[in-house]
């Protein structure tokens, strides 16, 4: 089995946290969120993952050398491919065709979910969903009584489905996912400027694919950072059970409230931290109450008292209740 992750979009939502650091990156509950992503995957799978496949922008040496080693650590070999121009998303699977062998799984890497069915890897082809609320606002499957997709339909203004697609796909043949999407390539079949992939899945239904759906639990969003603060608390629950405290964390005079995760060299001095605090390496919080938030590593935060932030890597604040957004390397002084 392999996985295929496209990642290679500015993550313009999550500005400013995605000028240094590709969103796929930012770290939650201690590991970053494609790291996460891949996890959940080979749980549902429940095959061995041979590769893992990147395609990115260039984010240089380091990021690609992150990403290599985070594959590593669920036993399967890395790759890198590149996307040299936003051509939709038909157009970024294919920059890794060469991966496009066997069994595959293709993740969008903006999105977590948590699941408990594990996939029959013998169907042709499986699609995520999950029910929404608001159907119009997403891409939705069709299907009959045997879960079997019927159609595809975008945005529906009048109710048509509530499953909406979450961004992930199982197809046993990616040779043949590969051709498809060579097929909209060579004859210039787009959406506005750009190759989708809802395109292939079309004709690949049209000539006989049968598709299938599988309902996730929860759809986790990463979107911006309201959207990924919310997502740090359900990864804290699922994750981390009541909170990971790493061993070399100072901690004088402080109280922490559970669900949290606190890196190590870690230090906390007068201040209550949670819950739902998810807090970097070498980070110092002294004569603060922080909650609801993610803190990069080396973070310095005095006197602040913080809630449903996202603070960068040495990131400074000093002074002041408040909501932030903080790139890294800022200071903010009230």
């Amino acid at each position: 089995m392999k996985i295929i992750i496209p990642m290679a979009g500015m993550g313009k939502r999550m500005r400013p946290h995605t000028l240094t650091t590709p969103k796929p990156l930012i770290h939650l509950a201690g590991k970053a969120i494609v790291e996460h992503l891949i996890e959940e995957i080979a749980s549902v799978v429940k095959e061995p993952i041979d590769e893992v496949a990147f395609i990115v922008g260039h984010f240089g040496t380091e990021v690609e050398q992150t990403l290599l080693l985070a594959a590593q650590r669920i036993g399967a070999k890395g790759s890198i491919y590149y996307q040299e121009e936003a051509l939709g998303t038909a157009h970024a699977i294919l920059c890794a065709a060469p991966s496009l062998e066997g069994k595959v799984v293709v993740a969008f890497a903006d999105t977590l979910f948590f699941a408990k069915f594990d996939i029959s890897s013998d169907k042709e082809a499986i699609i995520w969903t999950h029910h929404v609320a608001d159907p119009s606002a997403f891409g939705v499957v069709l299907t009959n009584e045997n879960g079997q997709i019927t159609g595809f339909k975008e945005k529906p203004a009048t109710f048509v489905s509530d499953q909406a697609i979450i961004g992930i796909y199982y197809f046993k043949d990616g040779h043949n996912l590969a051709s498809e999407l060579q097929y909209l390539i060579d004859q210039d079949i787009r959406k506005g400027l750009e190759y989708q992939l809802t395109d292939a899945l079309q004709n690949m239904m049209e000539k006989g694919m049968l598709f299938y759906s599988e309902n996730v639990d929860e759809w986790l969003d990463c979107g911006n950072k309201d959207a990924t603060v919310a997502t740090n608390q359900r990864v804290l629950i699922h994750k981390t059970a009541t909170q990971y405290i790493a061993p070399s964390v100072e901690l004088k005079q402080s109280q922490i409230i559970p669900p949290c995760y606190i890196a190590q060299g870690v230090k906390i001095e007068n201040s209550i931290v949670g819950p739902y605090v998810s807090i970097g390496e070498n980070t110092i919080i002294s004569h603060s109450v922080i909650e609801n938030s993610i803190l990069q590593t080396s973070v310095n935060i005095q006197h602040c008292n913080l809630s449903n932030s996202m603070l960068g890597n040495s990131a400074k604040v000093k002074g002041k209740s408040c909501q932030l957004s903080l790139s890294d390397f800022s200071e903010l002084h009230f």
